[in-house]
């Protein structure tokens, strides 16, 4: 039921929201330049790696080395813009239509956090990675990483349906306020360096 759900909201979503997605990415072509879509390799469903698409959201500046310049230095307000509304992660509904990620799940982070993990941590990708999540709706990047994979999973150990449909609802509210946005003192969130151990 859960996979019906996300083809048919994401087919939906998409043939909705084609006029807005086509407009956002000839902005962002013409605003932070060319390729429009962010592609990364992210891990899904028992980890296997598949590419995530999003807006991009921040230039491609580099130091005089070469190296790129800190996230907080190459994100523009337009690309603010786009995170505080969360149109940056309107491409990843083709993720879902492909089966990817699900509508609703833990937030699909970086492969170089797989070896980090805990192994209670790690179960949250018992399950597809999610456009929004429990984690999000409870405080998005405001919570430590701690406290967002504690979220991520309950919610494998509680998903159901009405918990996706209380968790969308709660998303559009979520977006509405742009809430829990970025960590203190971060554009987005710090790296992931692996959980303390108690002694």
């Amino acid at each position: 039921m859960k996979r019906f759900v996300d083809i048919v909201g994401s087919a939906l979503l998409l043939l909705l929201l084609l006029p807005l997605i086509a407009v956002i990415a000839s902005l962002v072509r013409l605003r932070l330049g060319s390729p429009s879509i962010f592609r990364q390799t992210r891990p899904g469903k028992n980890a296997r790696p598949f590419q995530l698409l999003k807006f991009r959201t921040m230039t491609d500046a580099r130091r005089a080395d070469g190296t790129l310049l800190p996230d907080s230095e190459r994100l523009t307000e337009f690309g603010r813009f786009l995170r505080s509304t969360s149109l940056d992660e309107l491409p990843e509904l083709w993720n879902v239509l492909k089966g990817d990620m699900s509508l609703v799940g833990p937030r699909p982070l970086l492969m170089e956090y797989l070896p980090l993990y805990s192994n209670e941590q790690a179960r949250r990708h018992e399950v597809r990675p999610g456009l929004t999540g429990w984690a999000q709706v409870n405080g998005r990047n405001a919570l430590s990483w701690e406290e967002k994979f504690a979220y991520d999973v309950w919610y494998v150990d509680n998903q159901s349906l009405w918990l996706d449909m209380k968790i969308l609802a709660m998303t559009i509210t979520k977006v509405i306020t742009r809430t829990g946005i970025s960590a203190d003192g971060e554009a987005t969130m710090p790296a992931f360096t692996g959980t303390r151990q108690l002694p």
